[in-house]
């Protein structure tokens, strides 16, 4: 299996601190040497493992808003 290449060129939040380091975050992340995508997922505290998660393009974390804006919490 071939590693791939990622790079947080951005950290943009903590939304949720869990056991042992391991935070869910928001991040700029460009995979393998692509445009940088923002990012949720939960990272161990060195960065180097992660959970699976959901990488959204700019105008899909724009609708995100635009629903969470609406929600009556």
């Amino acid at each position: 299996m071939e590693d791939f290449k990622f790079e947080i060129t951005n950290h943009l939040g903590v939304v949720s601190e869990g056991k042992g380091g391991w935070n869910l975050e928001l991040n700029l992340v460009s995979w393998s040497d692509r445009e940088p995508k923002f990012d949720l997922r939960t990272w161990s505290p060195d960065h180097k493992k992660m959970s699976k998660g959901i990488t959204l393009s700019r105008e899909e974390i724009s609708s995100l808003k635009n629903i969470l804006n609406n929600l009556d919490v």
